[in-house]
């Protein structure tokens, strides 16, 4: 009994230890001093101006590579989807070193550096026709080397202020305050759609009457503001120290389960089954916990304690979640490739103006824009009213109507390329703002999606992982847009067979994108039941 009363107090020493946040002197954090509304809030600006510089290069980069680094279209396609896919999925890399080597603030600063630097050398060769290929000819090799290395180093920086930005501004809140991580996390999705607003608009103008050495001169300068503001709200930030590499120990209690499944119960794993019942008591992710009990053989080892099992099984019971995200993603790409498609051989006249081609994404984020004051609105109404319909804006909920909705807009997006298609065969031409509605539903699902996947892995998290998990996130996006192509492959190559590519062509009006989006209709309502059957048993 004693052993047990030992074990208990080490294990809420443990949890009190966890719970101890540091000030940028390396001094016991003040807490009224230090986190709160005000530091988190830093970060809300910050990303607006880091998403801007992102989507602004990343839509820039389309023409750039066309226009002056002379690549076909197909691979000046490919190179910017690789771009933005890799951007998104070196997060987990950001995640890694932000959870386990620096604190989130250290790999911040870190990060934004690293895209500064490559910002700074994909500028010089915009300015210097030297390291640009002739009129007509192709990239040689040494020029080729210069854009990919500046490409890949602004990738790896996005990656890691991705994975250290949400997951820092979240540590200056209240844990035990979950309404208020919520708002943080839709608040901060606005942030991000702010920042894409400004570049399909500010940013493509900039680009159309001053050219790309403009573009990448205001995007260093942006980028710089957003590290100076950053760094100005030191005096007030919170900090956790890093807890060493999560992944190695995750690792290590999987391999030791697996090598001890056929042993026998020994004395040590009953103490240490009641640790992990001590750690569940007074931990918050309880519902994990309970699950993957195979993983109590790790115990036998004598260099596995009963919180790196807890770990463990707190983070494989998120991956299922991740995974029931992805198919999302693959129709979120749709806004940044078909849809532009669509957009392009419609009518876009808005009175006396007509809207570029690189601005089309402003209606989409304008609905995301506006879809979140409104859910906080209906969440004060709905959940302070009425306790027993609060459940609805949880996480795990939120996702579910999220993923719900992106099988809504695939299949209003098959009836409207339908309609477009049959009067395009009539020499009319509709009006771009029939995508509206499946820009409506798509919004309001990444809205819903995104926003309740940041504050699901970051709230359900160990907290040695929460950069990392966060991550997750960005990690699904990066996926979806990897598998959207997988699909278009797919999808060609069958349809190619028995009669004709759907996609195949450069004329969308003889292409069968209306099928294509039925398949992703398709899909994702299978998707959605997949995640259905994980969210309960979570």
């Amino acid at each position: 009994m004693a052993s047990k009363m030992s074990i208990e107090r080490d294990v809420i020493q443990k949890e009190s230890d966890d719970d101890r946040y540091f000030d940028w002197k390396g001094r016991e954090a003040d807490p009224r001093k230090h986190g709160g509304t005000r530091a988190a809030a830093f970060a809300c600006v910050v990303e607006v101006l880091t998403n801007m510089v992102f989507l602004a290069n990343a839509s820039n980069f389309v023409r750039y590579f066309l226009l002056s680094m002379h690549y076909p279209h197909a691979t000046a396609a490919n190179m910017v989807t690789n771009f933005i896919g890799t951007s998104f999925l070196l997060s987990i890399l950001g995640g890694f070193i932000s959870d386990s080597l620096f604190t989130r603030f250290t790999t911040l600063i870190i990060s934004s550096i690293i895209e500064l630097l490559g910002l700074i050398l994909l500028r010089i060769q915009a300015q210097h026709a030297k390291f640009r290929p002739a009129s007509g000819a192709t990239p040689s090799r040494s020029q080729a080397a210069i854009l990919y290395t500046g490409l890949y180093v602004v990738a790896t920086g996005v990656g890691g202020i991705n994975a250290s930005l949400p997951a820092h501004g979240a540590d200056q809140l209240d844990h035990c305050n979950q309404r208020l991580i919520s708002t943080y996390f839709n608040w901060f999705f606005f942030s991000l759609c702010l920042g894409g607003l400004l570049s399909c608009t500010v940013m493509v103008w900039v680009e159309e009457n001053n050219g790309w050495n403009s573009s990448f001169t205001i995007t260093i300068i942006a980028l710089s503001l957003a590290l100076s503001i950053f760094v100005s709200g030191s005096p007030f930030y919170r900090h956790k120290r890093p807890g060493g590499s999560a992944l190695t120990r995750i690792f290590k209690v999987l391999a030791s389960a697996v090598g001890n499944w056929k042993a026998s119960p020994e004395e040590r794993v009953l103490e240490n089954q009641y640790a992990v019942s001590a750690i569940n008591s007074n931990g918050v992710n309880v519902r994990s916990h309970n699950k993957y009990k195979f993983l109590d053989k790790a115990l036998i080892d004598s260099t596995i304690s009963a919180a790196q099992v807890k770990e463990t099984k707190t983070f494989i019971g998120l991956l299922p979640i991740f995974a029931s995200t992805i198919m999302m993603n693959c129709c979120l790409a749709q806004l940044q490739t078909y849809s532009v498609v669509q957009g392009s051989t419609m009518n876009r006249k808005l009175h006396n103006f007509e809207i570029p081609v690189q601005s089309l994404t402003v209606l989409p984020l304008s609905v995301m824009l506006a879809s979140i004051p409104l859910y906080e609105r209906f969440r004060r109404i709905l959940g302070d009213k009425n306790s027993a319909k609060s459940h609805i804006f949880q996480p795990l909920w939120r996702i579910g109507v999220g993923l719900a909705l992106a099988s809504v807009s695939m299949a209003v997006a098959t009836i409207v390329e339908s309609q477009r298609r049959k009067v395009a065969h009539k020499n009319v031409t509709l009006s771009f703002f029939w995508l509206g509605w499946q820009y409506l539903f798509l919004g309001v699902s990444d809205m819903l999606t995104l926003g309740g996947m940041l504050e699901f892995f970051y709230s359900e998290a160990p907290d040695s992982m929460r950069s990392m998990s966060t991550s997750l996130s960005w990690c699904s996006t990066s996926m979806g847009y990897f598998l959207s192509s997988v699909l278009v492959s797919i999808a060609n190559s069958l349809s190619g067979r028995i009669g004709k590519e759907w996609l195949g062509g450069a004329d969308v009006n003889h292409s069968r994108l209306d099928l294509f989006y039925t398949l992703l209709c398709i899909l994702n309502t299978l998707n959605v039941l997949n995640y259905i059957y994980w969210a309960r048993k979570y």
